[in-house]
């Protein structure tokens, strides 16, 4: 298989054998009744795995043609293979009435969109392991207060528990990288539906991140009049507020416009 036919999605092989096993032990603990999907298995090495070591339902997303051809001829009894992009699916169509767990060494060029993907989907998804460059797991998965901190970061966490597994070399792919990468791994949280209007508490968190070397007051005016907005939260800056905060600001503006 040429492994440049993928270059143009920032595809670079998983080949690491020991690095499959550790991504299938944060996946176990994740699927009970769950439908496990990867997403760009590529040459096959999670695949291969997942196929020889688990038995709950597993379905693989592919787009590159030569990769489905590869993939058909390595495992012809694997049934599940679909010849379609993750990011245009129809998940609900595709798997009715089905928990899902999202799992693959994610394109570094569509590895945030996949997770946007995931999260417009949270009610069918229950947990995702996925391998992407490290600089962007960090960012995930880190904390107020950081200049990493921000837009996936507060939306992941809103709704799944989200830790840092492990950092991989460039070596452990074929063509090697020019960066580390990491996986990270993600749990729904028992309690995922949050206290405000979702949709408008996406629409904040973007706003506000979109600009955010402004304070609150400036970033999202657009949304609210100055005045019904708290001084702390007007003077405070995106970075600084964890999911809460966000989801209390969400509810003032929701409230402010009721009226």
């Amino acid at each position: 298989m040429n492994v440049k036919a993928k270059k143009k999605w920032g595809q670079h092989f998983l080949t690491n054998p020991t690095v499959c096993e550790r991504i299938i032990n944060y996946l176990n603990p994740l699927v009970s009744k769950e439908t496990v999907i990867e997403v760009g298995p590529g040459m096959g090495a999670l695949t291969s795995l997942v196929l020889e070591k688990t038995t709950f339902p597993f379905y693989a997303f592919e787009i590159d043609e030569e990769a489905i051809n590869y993939l058909n001829e390595k495992h012809p009894s694997f049934k599940n293979l679909i010849h379609q992009d993750f990011l245009l699916a129809n998940l609900k169509a595709c798997f009715p009435s089905k928990s899902l767990v999202v799992v693959g060494n994610f394109p570094y060029n569509i590895s945030s969109q996949i997770l946007f993907k995931c999260l417009a989907h949270r009610t069918e998804i229950t947990g995702i392991v996925g391998m992407f460059q490290k600089e962007v797991a960090q960012r995930i998965c880190e904390k107020p207060g950081s200049r990493q901190y921000g837009i996936l970061s507060v939306l992941m966490q809103a709704f799944y528990e989200v830790e840092y597994g492990f950092t991989i070399k460039p070596g452990a792919f074929n063509p090697p990288p020019k960066v580390d990468s990491a996986v990270i791994h993600c749990k729904r949280k028992a309690k995922f539906h949050l206290d405000c209007d979702e949709d408008l508490f996406f629409r904040v968190v973007k706003m506000a991140f979109n600009q955010r070397r402004k304070i609150l007051r400036n970033s999202l005016k657009s949304l609210m009049e100055e005045k019904d907005l708290p001084e702390a939260l007007a003077m405070s800056r995106p970075e600084q507020l964890d999911v809460e905060a966000f989801v209390l600001l969400t509810t003032i503006i929701e409230r402010a416009n009721e009226r």
